[in-house]
């Protein structure tokens, strides 16, 4: 009788088992839960850095367009691309190339490449 007021007290040795069994499984889903919930987060940044490059860099096209590759306008946006892709490195060490179309691992962008890649397609 001691033995069945024992178990029902602290538990059979099944029963803690099957508990820990609960908090591991439920410790485990909710491991892979903040995993993948993680990873959108990620490829957003990605994208974030990806769009705020691309639009700097359609903004220094249409200043150079508008008003001149040596215009203030011109200046103003070559900045502004510099400061995105500055923002990208300084996050991800990696910066987006809107004209190749791909992420460069080094800190190699030439702040006057639109010169050259607007003059050559005219």
């Amino acid at each position: 009788m001691h033995t069945k007021v024992q178990s029902r007290i602290f538990g059979a040795g099944k029963v803690r088992l099957f508990g820990v069994g609960k908090v591991t499984l439920a410790g485990a889903a909710l491991a892979g839960f903040l995993l993948f919930t993680g990873a959108p987060r990620l490829r957003a940044d990605d994208d974030g850095c990806q769009k705020r490059i691309s639009k700097a860099d359609h903004h220094l096209h249409e200043a150079i367009e508008h008003h001149g590759r040596e215009s203030k306008q011109a200046d103003r946006a070559r900045h502004e691309l510099r400061e995105a892709r500055d923002y990208c490195w300084n996050h991800d060490h990696r910066w987006w190339d809107e004209h190749e179309h791909r992420w460069h691992s080094e800190h190699d962008w030439d702040d006057r490449d639109h010169d050259k890649y607007d003059r050559d397609h005219r």
